[in-house]
């Protein structure tokens, strides 16, 4: 409670400079989902062209994370040893692309070659999205049915069982290992969300649990299915960190961890709760450090009767517990409640910038942003997203800048006036310049490496041609090193006469 009167005291005055506030760093993410189906049966050469044409836009937005969703149901959007091909791909589980391709691959790729992240996103615990959903022959419930459960009308790996931890850890591994993602990522679905008058069926696990190891400070069902869930984060955790120290591991929850009728430390809000009903401890997992950001899904509007959108920004800004906090945004409601008196996605930055603890927000989803829908992109190309913006760093993770560029200089090539400079030395993979920002500035001009609206270009490449007219303006140019984890080097700095 106390940490909510901090907030509330200073609202106001983050909130008068937030308007005109542009981040220098700032995590700018979109979803591009697969469960709904917009990819099934696709030829390969359309849903290219498809995905490129909205990475190309979303770069254009000042997007600089993409979150692709590439094992929807304990299936995989890549080629994997273990799990079957997606049919949200393919359109019949276990059936490779034809002709053959990675889309996974593909993605990182194209969104490395733009400069964004690449986050994987899995669901861990689904395995059929309904029941008449077929399951490859080689799927692991043909192998090992004992280790699901039915509910509603969908499948789940029982969450009580090692063999399911282990099983999924083994993805995970397999992902983290052959691919260069910079993050694996969880959305809101753990235990499912509840069907009503059905109990999930777990009761004889619970009861065996409970008789056999004791309970080991677990005081009824609610807290041993939350252990259970904790035990794969932190073994997920403790997996990603072992192969690749570089790698983050993300949360997406749903937008209410408590209600303040369940803990006085809640929101003031009336609605399902991770804790409670999908049995996710994520501000544990955030203070035990398992995991590496939180994206919380506030998808509702301001004044919402039973979670309002500002309440719950507030809460989670007091409550992130020592690790980076984006706002999942829902373009679709963001667009349904404005109206010429209430302008929601102005008052949605509005607040979002206003707190410290708040370094960045994802929109759901990339093709309502990709379609301008309610003129939303628009608004971010024009005032939220006007100038480039580098990805919050991790400094739990790394906070060792990188060395910084060599051999600066201006050079005359067959392409034109280029800027020219050669990567830094690196002992160890995490101290590679992966990146590098370049910033200009006019004759007169202070050097401000704190002001974005100098940034001219965050890239993997070592150069940059230079707008040359005449040679009777002075600039100076300047440039740094960004790490994997976006940690900045030293500037180097030129002048050039252009």
């Amino acid at each position: 409670m106390r940490k909510l009167l901090v907030f509330l005291m200073i609202t106001l005055a983050l909130q008068l400079q937030a308007q005109s506030l542009q981040p220098k760093r700032e995590f700018r993410g979109a979803w591009i989902q697969a469960v709904n189906g917009q990819f099934r049966g696709m030829p390969a050469q359309q849903m290219q062209q498809s995905l490129i044409a909205q990475l190309d836009n979303l770069q254009e937005a000042g997007i600089n994370a993409i979150i692709f969703q590439v094992r929807p149901a304990a299936d995989a959007l890549y080629p994997s040893e273990i799990e079957p091909w997606s049919s949200y791909l393919t359109g019949v589980q276990g059936q490779p692309p034809s002709p053959y391709w990675d889309p996974m691959q593909f993605m990182i790729d194209q969104c490395h070659k733009r400069g964004m992240e690449f986050h994987a996103w899995i669901n861990p615990y689904r395995v059929k999205t309904s029941a008449n959903m077929a399951l490859a022959p080689s799927h692991i419930y043909n192998l090992h049915p004992d280790w699901f459960l039915p509910y509603g009308d969908q499948l789940y790996f029982n969450p009580a069982l090692q063999e399911s931890r282990d099983y999924i850890s083994r993805v995970v591994s397999d992902i983290v290992t052959r691919y260069d993602i910079d993050a694996i990522h969880m959305d809101d679905y753990f235990y499912p969300y509840p069907v009503a008058g059905q109990e999930f069926p777990d009761e004889a696990y619970y009861q065996q649990a409970m008789q056999y190891a004791g309970n080991q400070g677990i005081a009824n069902k609610g807290d041993w299915r939350r252990n259970n869930v904790n035990l794969l984060i932190e073994q997920l955790h403790k997996t990603i960190r072992s192969i690749k120290p570089w790698v983050k591991f993300g949360i997406s929850p749903f937008g209410i961890y408590r209600n303040q009728k369940s803990d006085p430390d809640g929101s003031a809000t009336n609605g399902l709760q991770n804790y409670d009903d999908l049995y996710a401890d994520v501000l544990l997992w955030a203070r035990k450090g398992w995991i590496d950001y939180s994206i919380p899904q506030i998808y509702w509007q301001k004044g919402h009767a039973a979670a309002d959108y500002d309440t719950l920004v507030q809460w989670w800004a007091a409550h992130t517990e020592g690790r980076p906090l984006y706002i999942g945004q829902s373009i679709p409601n963001t667009v349904q409640y404005t109206t010429p008196e209430n302008n929601e996605l102005a008052h949605k930055m509005l607040v979002q910038r206003a707190y410290p603890t708040i370094e960045g927000s994802c929109q759901w989803y990339a093709a309502a942003f990709v379609e301008n829908q309610g003129g939303v992109r628009d608004a971010y190309v024009n005032d939220y997203h006007r100038y480039p913006a580098l990805i919050p760093t991790s400094p739990f993770m790394d906070k060792k800048a990188p060395g910084k560029p060599l051999k600066v200089k201006p050079i005359w090539t067959e392409d034109g006036y280029v800027l020219l400079w050669f990567a830094p030395k690196a002992k160890t993979e995490m101290d590679v310049a992966k990146q590098y920002v370049v910033y200009r500035f006019a004759k007169g001009e202070k050097v401000n490496l704190g002001d974005p609206s100098h940034i001219i270009t965050i890239t993997s490449n070592t150069m940059y041609r230079l707008p040359y007219v005449s040679g009777s303006d002075t600039y100076t140019y300047v440039v740094t090193s960004l790490d994997r984890l976006h940690n900045e080097s030293k500037a180097v700095k030129k002048k050039v006469k252009l």
